[in-house]
C-alpha cells in the first residue's frame, strides 16, 4: 500500500480504489489532511480506469471531524477560508463521475459525518456512531451538512440531529436511511470493498450516467430530471461499446466483459 502521509492509498482489481485517512488517534480533518485528500480526489478525477472508490478511516474510527486543536491555532479569521476549501473538497467528492463509497468504523462525527455524506454510499460497523455533534462546541456544520443531511434524511430529522448534537447507532442511522448497510463491527471495509467490487463490474458508462442523473436530477422538476435521464441515455449509454457487449452476453448466457468504452 502506498501511503502519502495523512491519506493512503491503494489500487485494486476491477478499477476499484482505496483511499485512507491516517491522523491519529480520530482521524481530525486537520488543514494538511483535507490538502492532501483533495490532491488524491483530483488524481483519481483524471484516472479514467477507475471505477469505484471507497473511503475509510485507519484504527478505530473513521473521522472525528474538525481538528479543532488546531482551529484554535490558526485562529477564527482563517475559518471561512478553511470552510470554503472543505466545500470545494466535499463537492468534488460527491461530483466524481464514479461512485464513491464511506465504510464508516468508529465514529464519524462533524466534518467526518459531513464526509461520509458527500459519498454515494455508506456502510457502517454495528459499533459505529454518527452525529453532528457542532453545536456542543459553539458552531454549526458547515462543510456541507446541513443540506446533504436534510436532503437525505428530511429537514425535520436533520434538524433533530443538529440541534441536540445527538449521536445516534449505526442501527438507528440504518432505520433512517443515513447508511445503506450495518455490517459486524471490523467488517465494515470488506463489506464496502464488496460493494465497490460489485459496482466495478458493471457498465462504467451506464452507473456514471445513473449516478449524474440522481445527483444533477435531484433539485429540478420531474420533467426536467426525465429530461436529463433521456438526454444522458442518449448521449452516454446509447453510443457505448458496452451496451452491445451486454446484449450479446445475455444472448450467448455468458458474464459481459464491460471495458468502460
Amino acid at each position: 500500500m502506498a501511503v502519502t502521509g495523512l491519506v493512503g492509498k491503494k489500487s485494486e482489481e476491477d478499477g476499484v480504489e482505496l483511499l485512507i485517512l491516517k491522523h491519529p488517534p480520530v482521524n481530525a480533518l486537520s488543514t494538511s489532511l483535507l490538502g492532501e485528500l483533495d490532491a488524491q480526489i483530483r488524481e483519481l478525477a483524471a484516472n479514467a480506469n477507475a471505477r469505484a472508490v471507497i473511503l475509510t478511516g485507519d484504527g478505530q474510527f473513521f473521522s472525528a471531524g474538525a481538528d479543532l486543536k488546531e482551529m484554535a491555532t490558526l485562529g477564527l479569521d482563517r475559518a471561512v477560508e478553511i470552510v470554503r476549501k472543505g466545500h470545494d473538497l466535499f463537492g468534488r467528492i460527491a461530483g466524481l463521475r464514479v461512485p464513491v463509497i464511506a465504510a464508516i468504523n468508529g465514529l464519524a462525527l462533524g466534518g467526518g459525518l459531513e464526509l461520509a455524506l458527500a459519498c454515494d454510499l455508506r456502510v457502517a460497523g454495528e459499533s459505529a456512531k454518527l452525529g453532528a455533534p457542532e453545536v456542543n462546541f459553539g458552531l454549526m456544520p458547515a462543510y456541507g451538512g446541513t443540506q446533504r443531511l436534510s436532503r437525505l434524511l428530511g429537514s425535520a430529522k436533520a434538524k433533530e440531529l443538529i440541534f441536540t448534537g445527538t449521536m445516534i447507532p449505526a442501527a438507528e442511522a440504518l432505520r433512517l436511511g443515513l447508511v445503506n448497510k450495518v455490517v459486524p463491527a471490523g467488517q465494515e471495509l470488506r463489506a464496502a470493498r464488496d460493494l465497490a467490487h460489485t459496482i466495478a463490474q458493471k457498465a462504467p458508462k451506464a452507473v456514471q450516467a445513473s449516478k449524474r442523473a440522481i445527483n444533477d436530477g435531484r433539485e429540478r422538476s420531474l420533467s426536467e430530471g426525465i429530461e436529463l435521464e433521456t438526454k444522458l441515455f442518449e448521449t452516454e449509454v446509447l453510443p457505448s461499446e458496452d451496451l452491445g457487449e451486454g446484449i450479446a452476453a445475455f444472448v450467448e448466457h455468458r458474464p459481459p466483459k464491460f471495458r468502460g468504452v
